[in-house]
């Protein structure tokens, strides 16, 4: 517990101090792309590193967020929280409907089952045109909490960071409670998880829902912090990513999900320099973290620390 609550306060040490390394507004607009992206890895990690269950299908859950708070403040004028709050609550209608059956699955017949959400999710996206705008998407209107307008990378900063951490400490803490040593249980083995009387099924769907609404909320506030939403950040390319993400950071590690989102996000703008050798690039080093690095970045870093500290 006293490790996870010293990575709590690096993070948020790391957080307050980043502003003043980065130069000006590209940065910090990437620091917020890459923070929004940690809050889907955080919760996808407790599914996919924890659960053990591969989602390759959750940036439709993304796009409902982002296309819930676009269509019911922009079209309907609501209230921008309480768009949040529906596009949450509707991933997590929709992630709690189809958790029982596709979560029975296992392997890559699981793969495929959350990879078919994702796609009707993102086909009924670009269809839709007379409610989100099909595949040209549609424009939002900025974030107003109770009469104040979120604007300027600066202050949206500030509000993916802190959102941000609270979704960290929420990990923490449900990792470090029983539902968390449920969801080991679940991953090292169901059958045995059974025989000590763990409800797999419900430990599942719980955290498939919990996952898909931090993914929805990440949704709604890029919706509102880019002013424009299409379907390609629904599609399976953008599922891909996430996954990505959270396996080179390093599974079953919150702070994993996290370096690998913000890596991930940055690395491919600093290897523009490569100009058509860009995605080679990027794979060359996605591939050879793989080989040398299996279990994740941070996972494989920490544990040479305490190897050289004692030698």
């Amino acid at each position: 517990m006293t490790h996870r609550l010293l990575g709590l306060g690096v993070l948020a040490v790391v957080l307050a101090l980043l502003p003043l390394a980065l130069p000006n507004n590209f940065y910090l607009d990437m620091a917020i792309l890459a923070g929004l992206n940690a809050i889907v890895c955080v919760g996808l990690n407790l599914l996919v590193g924890f659960a053990g269950q591969v989602s390759l299908g959750h940036a439709g859950f993304f796009g409902i967020g982002a296309y819930a708070s676009a269509v019911l403040v922009s079209t309907h004028k609501w209230p921008a929280l309480l768009a949040l709050a529906a596009g949450a609550l509707l991933s997590a209608v929709i992630a709690f409907a189809v958790a029982r059956p596709i979560l029975r699955l296992k392997g890559h017949y699981l793969a495929m089952a959350t990879l078919g959400i994702g796609i009707i999710i993102s086909i009924v996206l670009r269809t839709e045109t007379r409610v989100t705008g099909g595949p040209d998407g549609m424009m939002v209107d900025p974030l107003s909490v109770l009469g104040f307008e979120v604007y300027g990378e600066r202050v949206w900063y500030w509000v993916v960071a802190a959102l941000l951490l609270v979704t960290v400490w929420l990990a923490l803490n449900l990792i470090d409670s029983p539902v968390g040593r449920a969801l080991r249980a679940v991953h090292g083995s169901e059958v045995a998880a059974e025989t000590l009387g763990v409800d797999t099924a419900r430990f599942k769907a719980m955290i498939f829902v919990l996952s898909a609404v931090f993914a929805s909320v990440a949704g709604s506030l890029f919706a509102h912090y880019a002013g424009l939403i299409t379907p390609a950040k629904a599609d399976f390319l953008k599922s891909v990513e996430l996954v990505t993400m959270v396996v080179f950071g390093g599974m079953a590690s919150t702070f994993g999900a996290v370096v690998g989102a913000a890596i991930l996000t940055v690395l491919p703008q600093l290897l523009t320099v490569f100009q058509d050798y860009q995605h080679m690039m990027l794979g060359l080093i996605l591939m050879l973290t793989m080989v040398f690095m299996p279990k994740g970045l941070l996972p494989t870093l920490s544990a040479l620390l305490p190897a050289r500290g004692r030698r």
